[in-house]
């Protein structure tokens, strides 16, 4: 088995690919690949990993060999499947791999936003606190998340790792029914009526036609003044204009993205250009702490694993 990995780099530093290389005959490991690069690179591949990669049908029909793509990620919007069934290709993703960083990560970015961390530092940097003539400052309201509602959009691994944290801190937990439908299963409550009675909201869906856009200016005018919204799913989910207008306008109290809809934003972002320190933007780093990253490699040998033994595991195809 060959097996070639495209754009290893995207995964950071690090990481013992040992179980990996013990997985497959061959493999060779290519920090990046452009555009050019891509048909030589698959030609003779029988097995492709990759984590950001867009492998097109085009792309798919040059490669004759190829019969497993591995995913070092969960969301597999970058790769034809259709033209994979087509081919013959089996395509694997990983799942849960981060879930603990990505709950953490979601935890950060609340307490930083309800507990006025930022604020915080700013002022004691700016000497506030050393004439405060008192032994603290009350100078930005403080909010404990024990006693608010936490919205779930996408119940999957990390959407439930999120809620399992939430009730861990006293929170109520509110999970959305598929937003768009008339079905409401138990245990969910409609998307409508999430978006009124949560604090928060954390999204953990994934991108399609139905779910682009999702939260736009009549979703933000539906949640509470005081709401906060986390985004570490996908960046098409939210409309970054209409984000950073409801930010500016107090529609909603503050927002934490971690995604946008064009990564990297070389062409700019409404959220990118605001000012306000109601706004968290990080930069895709989520699912990013060494010990999920090294589950990746992991999951990835064990879905190589399992295609060669002629099981399926992880398939999205």
């Amino acid at each position: 088995m060959k097996a070639v990995f495209l754009d290893f780099a995207t995964m950071g530093d690090g990481l013992d690919l040992g179980v990996l290389e013990a997985t497959v005959d061959e493999l060779r490991v290519f920090d990046n690949t452009g555009d050019d690069e891509l048909p030589g690179r698959l030609a003779d591949a029988d097995c492709v990993f990759t984590n950001k990669m867009r492998l097109s049908d085009e792309l798919l029909a040059g490669a004759p060999k190829l019969r497993f793509i591995g995913l070092t990620a969960t969301g597999c919007d970058n790769i034809d499947l259709a033209a994979a069934r087509r081919g013959g290709i089996a395509v694997a993703n990983i799942r849960g791999y981060c879930t603990q960083s990505v709950t953490e990560h979601v935890l950060g970015v609340l307490l930083m936003l309800t507990h006025n961390l930022g604020a915080y530092r700013a002022s004691v940097a700016a000497g506030e606190w050393q004439r405060a003539g008192m032994p603290f400052l009350l100078a930005h309201p403080i909010r404990q998340l024990g006693d608010l509602t936490l919205g779930i959009v996408g119940y999957g691994e990390l959407g439930r790792g999120v809620a399992k944290a939430g009730e861990a801190l006293g929170m109520r937990v509110l999970v959305s029914a598929r937003p768009g439908s008339d079905r409401v299963p138990d245990g969910r409550v409609p998307f409508a009526t999430l978006l009124a009675e949560s604090d928060v909201i954390s999204l953990h869906c994934p991108l399609n036609d139905a779910t682009r856009n999702l939260f736009g200016a009549d979703e933000f005018r539906q949640m509470k003044p005081a709401a906060l919204l986390v985004n570490t799913a996908r960046g098409g989910l939210v409309d970054s204009r209409a984000l950073a207008r409801a930010l500016a306008d107090g529609t909603i109290a503050g927002a934490a993205v971690d995604v946008l809809p064009t990564e990297p934003p070389v062409d700019g972002d409404p959220l990118l250009d605001y000012t306000g320190a109601n706004l968290i933007v990080t930069p895709h780093v989520a699912w990013a702490s060494a010990e999920a990253r090294q589950n990746a490699i992991d999951e990835l040998a064990a879905n190589t694993r399992a295609f060669i033994a002629g099981e399926s595991r992880n398939r999205v195809d």
